[in-house]
């Protein structure tokens, strides 16, 4: 039997709710990811293309998900369920494309995708959006699943930077270190363990007294270290290189491939579409700013990724390395370079705490959106919900830990996969990459927009964000940004150019077209990368005249 669900905590102020907002936001994909995709598409160019999408399509997606929460006072699956209608054409619409596509692969004996479209068309049919915030839900189980690893290797590499056991001279023996340290399963598991053991307790303890309290302690440390790194990589010999690197635009280098790389990562590094600022809104007082409060996190996300580049591309070229190292530029080629600085173990250490200390922020709110569900949707308390799916994404987590570089622990896995969907390259870690990055994040954000913007209304979300925002839709946005705000003789009672007229405009067309073609994209059913020629064949050797 189901306990009475418990009453709902909400933030304490402002502040806290921003704090711990933008530590959801803040993770390994502003430190560890944005710098090497920026390294490998070009640097500065790069980044004015992802500003651009963090500010058309991300920021006002992450209002419809606050302004979705604060109205219900729900984890995701709750927000569909209350603002959702009896029934809905463009639901029934969807599940019947899927429906179909299922029995397409069929015909052709895809046997696994086609059993499972097939499926999911059917419970489109059965539950309509709700399904949208079962999706979120599975999107934060499924990526802390895996992102707990990467963050057990900054605690690991703590541990080595503070034992002095990163002293590599060359990337290739750097490399070899690393390999072999992902590839020791009583590593791994054990530094994995450590980091959901962090995020159990303070979601344990709730929202005031566990996440709000901690983001106020780990926000402020984390940009402490930041400056700390930035201030030691811009006095080092030779780090103007690698500054102009990365704040000079080189347009010639930006591809399409490289702005869907960008939209992607923003809605990564943001947090959206997995139902945590879902979550985190249902924690807002009506008397709360949504609009500002975007703002503000948005900003805060954004200024720790460019100080991020700040801090590693200048000690990246000072020391001679090359920026488009890839995924390994954090644990490969960083410790090198920290090699060649005085006092190197200590930088090495500070930076891989910066490491755990934004994986932390985020962890605790992937965690929280799973604790959320079963909070107020299953009547459970929040001590037990924080334990019991803590274990069990500790237990997913290890099989991704003993599965990072390939298959050959887990190959029963891996020829069950392949028999119901074909040949499954990779590993198990990619694989719950793969469905979280590429499939549950963007078709999250692509059915968030559709739902406010065509199903919900984004004149109702417009009502709920007026509550504590009253310049997001009744001053005329020219009068915003001019500073006549409050000048009578500028606000007529009827305003068609307001801040909510463009959001809306983005929420019910840009933003929905902008991810899906992203989406189509990241899974290969859109090639936009550069077609290379084909080679001339050799020429004929004619046979030499007698």
């Amino acid at each position: 039997m189901n306990n009475p669900p418990e009453a709902r905590e909400h933030w304490s102020n402002s502040l806290g709710f921003i704090l711990a907002a933008a530590g959801s936001a803040i993770g390994l994909g502003n430190i560890w990811k944005f710098p090497y995709i920026t390294g490998e598409n070009g640097g500065g160019a790069f980044v004015l293309v992802y500003l651009l999408c963090i500010a058309v399509i991300g920021a006002p997606v992450m209002i419809c998900e606050f302004t979705m929460g604060r109205h219900t006072q729900r984890n995701p699956v709750g927000a569909f369920k209350c603002l959702s209608p009896r029934s809905s054409r463009l639901a029934h619409l969807i599940g019947l494309g899927i429906l179909l596509s299922g029995i397409f692969l069929l015909c052709f004996q895809n046997w696994g995708w086609g059993v499972l479209l097939i499926a999911a068309g059917l419970l489109i049919f059965r539950y309509g959006w709700i399904l949208a915030g079962v999706m979120g839900v599975i999107a934060g189980f499924t990526i802390l699943s895996f992102y707990s690893v990467v963050a057990g290797w900054t605690i690991g590499y703590v541990f080595k930077a503070v034992a002095g056991q990163l002293h590599f001279a060359e990337v290739a023996v750097a490399k070899n270190h690393f390999l072999a340290f992902i590839d020791s399963p009583a590593w791994t598991i054990s530094c994995h363990f450590i980091f959901m053991l962090l995020c159990v307790l303070i979601v344990y303890k709730g929202v005031k007294a566990g996440i709000e309290r901690w983001s106020k302690i780990l926000m402020p440390l984390l940009f402490l270290l930041l400056v700390v790194l930035i201030i030691r990589a811009l006095t080092l010999p030779g780090a103007a290189a690698g500054v102009r690197f990365y704040l000079t635009p080189d347009f010639g280098k930006i591809t399409t491939g490289s702005v869907l790389i960008a939209l992607g990562h923003a809605f990564f590094s943001l947090s959206l579409g997995m139902g945590a600022m879902i979550t985190y809104g249902s924690y807002m007082g009506r008397e709360q700013n949504i609009f500002a409060a975007t703002l503000s996190v948005v900003v805060l996300d954004t200024l720790v990724a460019l100080m991020a580049g700040l801090a590693i591309f200048p000690a990246v070229f000072a020391q001679g390395f090359g920026p488009d190292a890839g995924p390994g530029l954090v644990f490969q080629v960083l410790p090198t370079v920290f090699n060649q600085i005085p006092l190197g173990a200590f930088w090495a250490t500070l930076f891989f705490l910066l490491l755990l200390v934004a994986a932390l922020t985020s962890g605790i709110s992937l965690l929280e959106v799973v604790t959320a569900y079963f909070v107020d949707e299953r009547g459970w308390k929040r001590h037990r919900a924080a334990v019991v799916f803590g274990l069990a994404i500790f237990f997913l987590g290890a099989l991704c830990a003993i599965s990072v570089a390939d298959w050959h622990r887990l190959e029963w896995i891996h020829h069950l996969l392949t028999r119901i969907f074909g040949h499954v390259k990779d590993s198990f870690f990619d694989v719950m990459d793969n469905i979280s990055s590429n499939w549950l994040l963007p078709l999250g954000g692509l059915f968030i927009s559709l739902f406010v913007g065509w199903i919900w209304g984004t004149k109702k979300a417009v009502d709920e964000i007026r509550q504590g925002s009253h310049n997001f839709a009744d001053v005329h946005l020219v009068s915003l940004l001019a500073g006549l705000k409050d000048d009578p003789s500028h606000n007529s009672e009827l305003h068609v150019i307001t801040l909510a007229s463009v959001w809306g405009i983005f929420i019910r067309f840009i933003s929905p077209v902008a991810v899906l073609i992203a989406f189509l994209h990241t899974i290969g059913w859109l090639d936009f990368r550069p077609k290379t020629p084909p080679a001339e064949p050799p020429p004929i050797e004619q046979p030499a005249e007698k």
